[in-house]
């Protein structure tokens, strides 16, 4: 059921975001709006259904309750990430924030933060995946953090050539990516931390491990990656944060391809060792 309905919602997902670069104007704007709403829907109802309403209600408080406080007080103060304003195109405000602009922290918050468990030894499957030692839940808060941070290195310039929101004052800028002050990804790192270390004790222990049912909020976040890469540097001529983006999201999406291949290369083995002989086949041949 778990993965049914997450499957099915992603393929929804994947579906409208490579209809995105077929669409301008207001189209664009109200698909961004759809994606973004598939997106929460996604992630909440896979933890919801995954690991009980205990999780989806802390996903939902620091990243939907968390990420429309942090950016109120930025909207009003200029803190964490700088001075900016939202256009009007990405539907109703409050306090100054598009109300769906929580939604996307909450949207890519929950892929990263299994990505990092996968990473850091919670694959149930696994010897040593218990996720009891300090070192590892911090570790797992670090990758969490960077995980869903790096993302705004994708995010933050395609939206800002939509003209979906402004800065008032954009320097210092990384290379290539004028527009955007470097306070902006900063602000993202420390408020993707508070919400990383937040986020485990709220959801409880289910939240600690990972297994097949995580499956489609892991492609989701691979899907994320290699997608934004391709968009753009082909489709969006966005050449600078397709290149930082790659490189920034690379922290977490290349160990975790890693990781799934070597996995998948130990259950082809397992299999083929345990695979019964027929009676009068030499073995050794």
């Amino acid at each position: 059921m778990t993965r049914r309905v997450s499957w099915t919602l992603l393929a929804v997902l994947v579906l409208a975001q490579i209809c995105y670069p077929l669409t301008s104007g207001a189209t664009r704007a109200g698909l961004t709006v759809a994606t973004v709403v598939l997106g929460w829907l996604l992630s909440v109802g896979h933890a919801l259904l995954s690991r009980g309403p205990r999780a989806a209600a802390a996903l939902v408080a620091v990243a939907t309750g968390g990420g429309f406080a942090i950016e109120a007080i930025g909207v009003a103060t200029g803190v964490p990430f700088g001075s900016y304003d939202y256009s009007g195109e990405l539907g109703p405000k409050l306090a100054g924030v598009p109300l769906i602009i929580p939604l996307a922290w909450t949207w890519m918050a929950w892929p990263a933060w299994l990505a990092a468990v996968r990473l850091t030894g919670g694959n149930r499957s696994t010897a040593g995946g218990n996720g009891s030692t300090a070192g590892r839940r911090v570790r797992r808060v670090a990758l969490a953090a960077l995980g869903l941070a790096a993302w705004d290195l994708f995010l933050d310039p395609q939206m800002v050539a939509e003209g979906y929101w402004t800065w008032r004052n954009a320097t210092p800028a990384l290379p290539g990516l004028p527009g955007i002050p470097v306070s902006n990804y900063l602000g993202w790192l420390l408020f993707a931390v508070l919400l990383m270390s937040a986020l485990r004790p709220l959801a409880g222990p289910t939240a600690e491990h990972t297994d097949q049912r995580d499956h489609p909020m892991i492609a989701l976040y691979l899907w994320t990656y290699f997608s934004s890469i391709l968009a753009h540097a082909v489709f969006l001529d966005l050449p600078a944060s397709a290149l930082w983006g790659a490189a920034g999201m690379s922290v977490i999406a290349v160990p975790l391809a890693v990781t799934l291949l070597r996995a998948r290369r130990a259950r082809d083995n397992h299999r083929v060792d345990h695979q019964p002989h027929r009676p009068g086949v030499d073995a050794t041949r």
